[in-house]
């Protein structure tokens, strides 16, 4: 009894959390679990929720959050799921490794969820990744990735390394030259980034001149800066997650190193992390992903219509936001096909599942339960929108193991 009276009391903090936040704004209705309940129920469907709501990483997640309450409220407006309306379960994963795994434990085998949306860091999805499949349940992750791994618990709604950092790197290297200095938060994603990058480099006949990590959060680049200055790279390549990349860009500026003389390229950044940055800082710079708000397209300017409808004419819309926008829709669509929330018969009615998101058609993959996706180059204009610099000409098919690159034979492990 004990325990279950702190799982509630811990809800209750983490729901209060969320309606802070301005989810209630997009969701008239947060369920306050009870651990006995099944996922579908009389009426309802209950999915689970669960991003960052504090700690460092909240910036960036908590407007993740919001586009996936806005996608439920859509959703529900036009009759729920299987006549169902949907009820999101929301906890914090605090920007902490094993609140996160704790979280998802909860939601999977205490709240009985039938899917869950959340995590940013590759660090938290691989915390939670263990749960997920030992219970057969299903994590839908908005962000690009490292790549190497395909877990048949976990849609992958952001880039794989073939659709974000391969090109990244390609780009940067003829527009900019052969010299490239790596930066990056000490966990998996950067680390993983970086091994990919250093083996693309070598196979361009490029060089990496550096490579320095920090732990999450870090704000302190006073000696990476300089060793920036004495290395003098063509571009930099940015894998930093969360507020260092605040530090990171004033500290860069503060030395004199704009983008007009030493180029950045960013995995983490965008719209909403250059709005908490400033434009000042990261102007001319530049972005590797698959979304930016400035796309011209029905379906986007419906999403920013009603984005900043239900959060404020401030708000913008990126990568993740999208992203995790397009996951909520897409589980809806696989539901409503399988014609249950079973998660074996869910993932067999997404395989080769499209739907035309604010960033363009989109298709789930199979195979490996990634997206086919339009990589795009982005450098970021003085007011924070991004604009598109170069595009792919049409979908890129995942390759999360890099399969499809000879110099890159070996990194899966």
């Amino acid at each position: 009894m004990r325990k279950r009276y702190k799982i509630l009391l811990n809800s209750l903090v983490v729901l209060s959390l969320g309606l802070l936040s301005g989810c209630s704004n997009a969701v008239s209705e947060v369920l306050h679990p009870q651990s006995t309940a099944t996922a579908s129920s009389g009426k309802t469907i209950k999915v689970g929720i669960l991003h960052s709501l504090s700690g460092t990483m909240a910036n960036s997640e908590i407007p993740v959050e919001k586009a996936e309450l806005l996608a439920i409220k859509q959703i529900n407006k036009k009759g729920g799921v299987l006549g169902k309306k949907i009820v999101p379960v929301i906890e914090d994963g605090a920007s902490d490794n094993a609140t996160f795994a704790e979280k998802a434990d909860q939601l999977v085998n205490e709240y009985h969820v039938a899917t869950v949306f959340g995590c940013w860091t590759s660090a938290s999805r691989k915390a939670v990744l263990p749960i997920f499949e030992n219970s057969n349940n299903l994590l839908w992750y908005p962000l690009q990735y490292e790549g190497m791994e395909s877990s048949p618990n976990i849609m992958y709604m952001g880039a794989a390394p073939n659709q974000q950092i391969v090109p990244a790197v390609n780009y940067m290297h003829k527009k900019f030259g052969n010299k490239v200095f790596l930066v990056g938060s000490d966990y998996v994603f950067p680390r993983t980034a970086n091994a990919i990058i250093d083996r693309q480099a070598k196979h361009l006949g490029m060089t990496v001149v550096g490579e320095k990590y920090v732990s999450m959060g870090s704000t302190d680049f006073s000696t990476i800066v300089t060793e920036i200055k004495k290395a003098k790279p063509d571009f930099i390549v940015n894998t930093l997650n969360g507020g260092s990349n605040d530090a990171f860009f004033k500290q860069l500026e503060e030395a004199g190193i704009s983008s007009k003389d030493i180029p950045v390229i960013s995995a983490s950044v965008a719209e909403q992390e250059v709005k908490g940055i400033g434009s000042a800082y990261t102007t001319g710079e530049y972005t590797s992903w698959n979304y930016y708000g400035t796309q011209k397209n029905k379906q986007n300017k419906a999403f920013i219509k009603a984005f900043k409808a239900a959060y404020g004419q401030s708000s913008v819309t990126d990568d993740p936001i999208e992203a995790g926008y397009d996951a909520v829709h897409l589980w809806a669509k696989a539901v409503e096909k399988a014609g249950t929330t079973d998660v074996d018969k869910v993932k067999k009615a997404a395989a080769g599942l499209s739907y035309n998101a604010p960033e363009g058609k989109v298709t789930i993959d199979g195979k490996n339960q990634h997206l086919y996706k339009t990589v795009r180059i982005g450098k970021i204009a003085s007011d924070g929108s991004i604009n598109t610099v170069w595009k792919s000409k049409k979908q890129v098919k995942p390759d999360p193991y890099l399969k499809g690159y000879a110099w890159a034979k070996g990194l899966a492990k």
